[in-house]
């Protein structure tokens, strides 16, 4: 039965459908031997699939990997960079970041550090990723100056970005410095650089911004030691059926 090519490759394992699609873009895939393009539909019964040279299969699927990760700052969460920076993959070790399909789940900007997760699940990465799911995302973020509450209710409530309102988040003040403050947000959604833009338009830009936890998957937890930056843990039994369960409860 034929499908899109990025669908193919994502429930494979191989990537996730946005790295598939760039892998496309990057003159990396042939399907019987001719460069494959961007919308092309396979039928992964019949058409041969490659990938930089090397032939993929369904029969070929690696194991599941399921990983947490502490990004540091300066890491872009990708598998491939065209302007050469350093990327999440670069970070673990040969076994896991060549063939085993492993991509990031979502992203954070180059800038942030903190929680990521990686898997080769290409069908829990679609659906994790799908507006119609949204896992919270606790951040703990320094802007400049002192917010007011009344600006951190407005904050909580919703901000416009670029027409259309964001959706309520859990805004805490946690210390006040002499020119800065500490707070704490936990987010539903995640729109580009949200916590940024949104931070720059109230008038309180972003210094640090660090994300603790995805849902209930934390850096660091009473049983589990500080993840330190740079490193990665395999995630827990109970950790993965979060995930599973996150994207069979959509919220709408």
């Amino acid at each position: 039965m034929e499908a899109r090519l990025q669908k193919i490759l994502a429930q494979w394992g191989i990537a996730s459908r946005r790295e598939a699609e760039e892998m496309i873009r990057h003159s990396r895939v042939r399907v019987n031997g001719v460069l494959a393009h961007l919308g092309q539909k396979v039928d992964p019964q019949k058409d041969a699939i490659a990938i930089d040279g090397q032939p993929v299969s369904k029969r070929q699927r690696p194991a599941l990997i399921y990983l947490l990760l502490h990004k540091p700052a300066g890491v872009v969460s990708t598998c491939y960079d065209p302007h050469h920076r350093p990327t999440v993959l670069d970070l673990l070790p040969q076994e896991l970041r060549e063939g085993s399909g492993i991509h990031p789940v979502g992203r954070l900007d180059a800038d942030s550090t903190g929680a990521l997760i990686l898997t080769n699940d290409g069908d829990l990465t679609f659906g994790l990723t799908h507006p119609r799911h949204s896992i919270s995302k606790t951040y703990r973020v320094l802007v400049e100056g002192h917010p007011s509450e009344a600006v951190l209710q407005m904050w909580r409530r919703g901000v416009m970005l670029e027409g259309r309102k964001t959706r309520p988040a859990k805004v805490q003040l946690i210390e006040y410095r002499a020119e800065q403050s500490f707070l704490e947000i936990v987010l539903q959604e995640g729109r580009n650089r949200q916590i940024r833009r949104i931070a720059q338009q109230l008038g309180y830009p972003v210094i640090k911004l660090h994300r603790t936890a995805i849902g209930s998957i934390q850096l660091q937890t009473p049983k589990e030691p500080f993840l330190e930056e740079g490193k990665h843990r395999f995630l827990k039994d109970h950790e993965i059926h979060f995930l599973q369960e996150q994207i069979t409860q959509p919220n709408y």
